[in-house]
Order: structure tokens, then C-alpha cells, then sequence
């Protein structure tokens, strides 16, 4: 993907920066441990996305993260440990912004789908390295990778059924499903991403906003495509913050928790 992908937060690197001091120095032991393991962090994502997960070694990972060998077996086993760390923190502030974005965008359910769907896609166009290591490289990494991905399709499709379920409250007429349809969704919403990404457009996801909300109005609203309704951004993503910025103060808090 070349350099594009080393772009966001999660990804960001200290290559050609001074290093953490070494030997006996002011900085609290804590506050050196808690900086060598972002820096790990970020350091494996940028390398991954940059040439892949077979090449990478650890080696690779903390020239990037400017930190010794050691301070990264202080840190995590191997490698596979600290992208999997890396991954799962990533995804914890991804899913945390979705679920923030849709409970700040009001009482109906449909504004509070579109707001995930928004915050969704602004966190990947945000993080592209983060946005390619997910969804090219981790189905690669090996049998734990795969069911971290199978984890988080399944936290998605929990997350449609929970919604559906408080939407039809509000609209009885809203059909059921089985719930196979709502995993359905989580995985037809990763493969577009996914070809996205894969396609160099992951800067353009937010594109997909609307595709996505009729995607799913489609399935669990009986909602005939293209009639989702547009509302305006409740909250845009700050890479690195984990938090927006607030364009309607006036909103009612969502009932999708």
C-alpha cells in the first residue's frame, strides 16, 4: 500500500526520532514502560500494513518503536502477541466511538444507525494503516487472528441485533429476522470495506455511509433502497483523541446502548 498506509494515529511511528533515555534518568518507571508499549504498539501496525505480516520480525518492530529487544519481551512473547495487542486495543476504540456516535444521535433509531455508520467509517478513513491491517492482513496471521476477526464480526452483528430489537419498540412494523441476518450484515459490511481498502480508497469510506444504512434498513426495517433518511454528523473523528466534536448539542441522548 506504500506509504499512504503508514497515515493515522495508530500507526504513528518514531522512526528518525530520538529514542526513550537510557539508563538512569528522570522519567518514572512507569511512565518508560507505558511509552515503550504504545510505541510497540504503533510500531507493529505501521510495519504490517507497510509490508505485510510474514516479513515483519521483531527486529523491524522496535527500530520503529526506537526501544531495545529486551523492552519488547518485557512487553509481549512474540510478534503474533503484540499485533494481536495491537489490533484488539485498535478495535476497542473503534467499537467505543461507534457505539458513542449512535447513543448521542437521538431517539430515533435510524438517526442512531446512520451515526454508528458515519463514526464506523470516519475511525478507518482516519486510521488507514489500522483499516488495512484488519482487513487484509489479519485473516493471514494464523488461527488465533481468525477468530479475533470471527470475534469481531460476531460483536457487530450483537451490536445489529441489540439495535433492532430496541428500533422495533418504536416501529412494530419493522419485520423480524433470523438471526443469521444480523451476522449477514456484520460480514457484507467487512467485505465492502474490505474491497475498499484493498483498492487504495480507504481515505474515500465515508462515501459508503449511505450504502450502509440502506443496506441495513434494507434487511431489518423492510425499508425499500435508497430511502434511508440523511441526518446531519453528530460527531466527526479526531484521530488519536478517541473523541469528536459535537454538532448538535441539542440532541437527544439514543436509546441504543
Amino acid at each position: 500500500m506504500g506509504k499512504a498506509a503508514q497515515e493515522g494515529s495508530l500507526a504513528r511511528t518514531h522512526e528518525g526520532k530520538p529514542g526513550l533515555p537510557r539508563g538512569r534518568n528522570r522519567l518514572p518507571a512507569l511512565t518508560v514502560r507505558a511509552s515503550q508499549r504504545q510505541r510497540l504498539l504503533r510500531a507493529v501496525i505501521a510495519a504490517v500494513a507497510e509490508s505485510g505480516y510474514a516479513p515483519i520480525t521483531v527486529a523491524d518492530i522496535v527500530r520503529r518503536a526506537k526501544v531495545s529487544r529486551a523492552a519488547f519481551y518485557a512487553h509481549f512473547s512474540s510478534k503474533d502477541d503484540c499485533l494481536l495487542t495491537a489490533t484488539g486495543e485498535g478495535g476497542q476504540i473503534l467499537v467505543g466511538q461507534v457505539l458513542t456516535a449512535a447513543r448521542r444521535a437521538g431517539e430515533e433509531p435510524e438517526d442512531a444507525l446512520r451515526a454508528g455508520c458515519r463514526a464506523f467509517l470516519a475511525f478507518l478513513s482516519a486510521e488507514p494503516a489500522f483499516a488495512q491491517v484488519i482487513y487484509v492482513y489479519m485473516p493471514v496471521v494464523g488461527p488465533t487472528a481468525i477468530q479475533r476477526v470471527q470475534a469481531v464480526s460476531d460483536h457487530f452483528a450483537a451490536i445489529n441485533r441489540k439495535w433492532h430489537q430496541q428500533a422495533r419498540e418504536r416501529h412494530p412494523e419493522w419485520p423480524t429476522v433470523p438471526g443469521e441476518a444480523y451476522l449477514a450484515l456484520a460480514g457484507a459490511t467487512a467485505e465492502i470495506v474490505r474491497a475498499w481498502v484493498r483498492a487504495d480508497r480507504t481515505k474515500e469510506l465515508p462515501d459508503l455511509e449511505d450504502t450502509l444504512v440502506s443496506l441495513h434498513l434494507a434487511v431489518l426495517a423492510g425499508r425499500p433502497w435508497g430511502l434511508a433518511r440523511r441526518v446531519p454528523s453528530a460527531r466527526t473523528h479526531e484521530p488519536g483523541s478517541g473523541r469528536g466534536r459535537s454538532r448538535s448539542p441539542g440532541a437527544r441522548r439514543a436509546r441504543w446502548r
